[in-house]
This record gives structure tokens, C-alpha cells and sequence, in this order.
């Protein structure tokens, strides 16, 4: 037997042999220095009790038995499977838009996909030209400009329009003489010349662009040195300036555009379809159009009834609302437009489908108020932003929008090791 000494308040060890294993290790008073920390202020009986790799202890059944657990007698994988429902409150439902809708059957069309290109609508849109040459002496409204009907555009300065109202202030002179002296003093013939001079010197002054309360407002000043060819071109509708393609002094001819102004709010999307598929579309039909994750809703209301000799397809217009100014003139976007044939069975929200963790289809069905469970479902057709299922029944309440948001949330009780 070898004795050591420590000095220090380590107390006195006995060091056995190798193959002596018959002792109980739990009462001994000597101490296994493996692992220890002796440094200065380490203390011995701060480490005894404490297991270290190698010291015949079994680890795995002090950490819970299979050496998986938390050390709170807790089995993981009882509690690592997916949640099979979760609940919301009204509070986490009104935050994240969680809305819920009864499934009914409909009827569908088939859906006829195609690129479309947001274009002005014609019907709302017009043009602002002089009708002779003149000068753009100021510009009143700029580009973008939110105009109303009969609102000053720009002004003008043209000789031909000095002429003409000068005509006009010497028609209108010639014109009250002869009224005011009447029949009985001059001429039929004079009388019936100064109404058509003047009838004719009015109309070439509207003609040129002056609309009848400039041209009224310049025959009561009775100053012919307001005969100056200046005259405003007007709005002829409500609407938001397009294009504003010319400079203060510039000389412009007739029929150059000047300004263009469009109401923006009911747009056209031209679509451009085989002509099979064109066959199976009618004016009228329904139709949407996505733009980023929204869609909107519209209808088909023109048709060209030749085909483009470069693409050899036909052209539709699908007329749009766009009251927040979310679609432009130029905007490329994705057109579904539902077909003569009809669909029937259950139609949900796109936005309610989605793919569950083995990669099937599901929506989220709400059993009690505030409780939904994951169901899956078949996916029949998809018609824009609409979808036809199957798994179902009819009358079923599910989550019509807001479905990512209480996927999300059930996978969070699903990672939860205690399902908290």
C-alpha cells in the first residue's frame, strides 16, 4: 500500500490498485483528481458529487432513462408531433385579418389564361390639339394634374385667330346698327348681310378653338384691342393629365397633341388570344386580372375582329376599375377570363388552399368558434382567383383568409415539446 500526502485541506487519499473494483466508491473518503480543478482557490469538497466522463457513472440514465429528456421526466418525441388543431383568440383573429366562409357549390367557367398589357381606355380618354398654328404663350396645369371639365389647359396666340376675332368685333358693330335702326330705315338686303357676316365670323372663331363663353365674354367688352389671337384651349372631361408634350413659346401646327387626359379610373387590359380560345369567349364574360398578389375584377367589353399579322392573335379589351390607382397604362399583367363552358362543385379562395407538411393540399376548418383543424382536400380546377375542391362537405366552415397565419401558428404548437 502506497501513501500520499497532500498538503492543504485535501484530505488523506488512499491509492489502490488498478484491479480493485470490490469497494463502494459511493462512501469512500479518497477523492479521483481527473478532472479536478486544483488551481489556487478550487476547492475539493466543491466538486465532490460531481460526474465525470469516465467515471463509471451511467449518464444516460441520470439525464431520464433514453437520454433524450429535458430532466423533467417529459418524453419528447410523445410531445414533437405535429398539433393536429389550434386555437385563436378574437384578438390574434382581428390582427391577423383571419376571416372565416361558408363553402357553397358554384358554378365556374373555364379559365383562359393570357399576358395582357394595361392600355387607356379609349371611351374616357381625349386629346387637347389646336385647330390652326399658334404659339403656347402658358401653361396652366402640369403633368399628372388632376383636371375637371371646362378647366383652362394652355393658351394660345395665333394671328389667323386675330383675324378672326377681329371680324367678329366689326360683324358684331355692323350687326346692332342695322337692328337698331330696323327694317323701315336700311334694306332687307343690308339686314340679312350683317346676320349671316356676323353668324359667319362667330362660327370661324369657335371654329378655331374659342369655346361660346370666351367668345360671348370678348363681344361684351365691345374693345376691339381685346382682339388680341390669344384663346385657351379647355378640358373636355374629368381626368388626370397623361402626356403634356410641348414647351412654353413653342409653335405648334393643327392636330399636334398638346395634352392628353384620361380618367384613369375605369382602365382597359388588352388581352391577346388564340383564335380558339377567343371562340369560347363572350362580350361580357367575367374576368380578372392579377397584379402582384391582388386581383381584380372586370369584364370583356370589346373584341377586334381581325388577327395581329405579327402574332396572329386577337385582341380583347377587359375593362377594370381602378379606383386606388393600382393598375398604369404600360403595366403588364396576367388576365383570366372565364370561358363559355361551365364548372360546377365547391369553390373556395385560392388563399384558402394550401400545402400541408406532407405536401397535400388542405384548408383549415373551424370545428368550434375560434378552433381550427387542418383537412385535406382535393384541388379540381383553378378559375383566377377561385378554386374548386373536393373532401368537403357542402355548408363546411373554413378559413377563408388569413390560412397562412393559423398554419403558422400551428406549426409553432407542433415544434412545442410540451405543446404549450
Amino acid at each position: 500500500m502506497v501513501m500520499l500526502w497532500l498538503t492543504g485541506p485535501v484530505a488523506l487519499a488512499q491509492a489502490r490498485p488498478d484491479g480493485d473494483h470490490g469497494h463502494d466508491h459511493a462512501h469512500e473518503e479518497s477523492f479521483d483528481f481527473s478532472g479536478m480543478d486544483l488551481s489556487e482557490g478550487a476547492h475539493p469538497s466543491q466538486e465532490k458529487g460531481e460526474h465525470h466522463a469516465g467515471d463509471g457513472h451511467d449518464h444516460e440514465h441520470e439525464a431520464g432513462g433514453d437520454g433524450h429528456g429535458d430532466g423533467d421526466g417529459h418524453d419528447h418525441h410523445e410531445h414533437g408531433e405535429e398539433a393536429t388543431d389550434t386555437e385563436l383568440s378574437a384578438v390574434q383573429r382581428r390582427m391577423a385579418s383571419v376571416e372565416t366562409i361558408t363553402v357553397r357549390r358554384e358554378s365556374l367557367g373555364e379559365a383562359i389564361t393570357s399576358p395582357g398589357e394595361v392600355i387607356l381606355n379609349a371611351y374616357r380618354t381625349s386629346r387637347v390639339t389646336p385647330r390652326i398654328p399658334a404659339q403656347v404663350i402658358e401653361r396652366h396645369v402640369r403633368l399628372g394634374d388632376r383636371v375637371t371639365t371646362g378647366q383652362p389647359l394652355v393658351t394660345l396666340s395665333s394671328v389667323e385667330m386675330a383675324e378672326a376675332q377681329g371680324e367678329l368685333m366689326e360683324a358684331d358693330v355692323e350687326s346692332r346698327r342695322v337692328k337698331k335702326l330696323g327694317r323701315q330705315v336700311v334694306s332687307e338686303k343690308r339686314y340679312v348681310a350683317a346676320q349671316i357676316a356676323w353668324q359667319l365670323a362667330y362660327a370661324r372663331v369657335s371654329a378655331f378653338g374659342m369655346t361660346k363663353s370666351q367668345i360671348d365674354s370678348l363681344i361684351r367688352t365691345g374693345d376691339a384691342s381685346r382682339a388680341t389671337g390669344e384663346f385657351q384651349l379647355l378640358s373636355f372631361q374629368d381626368g388626370t393629365v397623361i402626356s403634356d408634350n410641348f414647351v412654353v413659346g413653342e409653335l405648334v401646327e393643327p392636330g399636334h397633341v398638346l395634352m392628353e387626359i384620361s380618367d384613369e379610373s375605369l382602365l382597359w387590359v388588352e388581352a391577346r388570344l388564340t383564335p380558339e380560345s377567343a371562340a369560347r369567349v363572350t362580350l361580357g364574360s367575367p374576368a380578372r386580372v392579377r397584379v402582384g398578389e391582388r386581383w381584380l375584377e372586370g369584364k370583356v367589353v370589346q373584341a377586334r375582329h381581325t388577327l395581329d399579322e405579327v402574332t396572329r392573335t386577337l385582341a380583347l379589351h377587359v375593362e377594370v376599375a381602378n379606383p386606388d390607382d393600382t393598375l398604369h397604362p404600360g403595366q403588364f399583367v396576367e388576365v383570366v377570363i372565364e370561358g363559355r363552358k361551365r364548372l360546377e362543385g365547391l369553390a373556395v379562395p385560392v388563399a384558402a388552399v394550401l400545402r400541408g407538411p406532407d405536401g397535400d393540399w388542405q384548408v383549415f376548418v373551424e370545428t368550434t368558434p375560434g378552433r381550427f383543424e387542418p383537412k385535406e382536400v382535393q384541388v379540381v380546377r383553378t378559375v383566377g382567383d377561385r378554386m374548386l375542391i373536393e373532401g368537403i362537405p357542402e355548408g363546411t366552415t373554413i378559413v377563408g383568409e388569413g390560412a397562412f397565419f393559423v398554419q403558422s401558428e400551428m406549426a409553432k404548437g407542433g415544434f412545442d415539446p410540451h405543446n404549450h
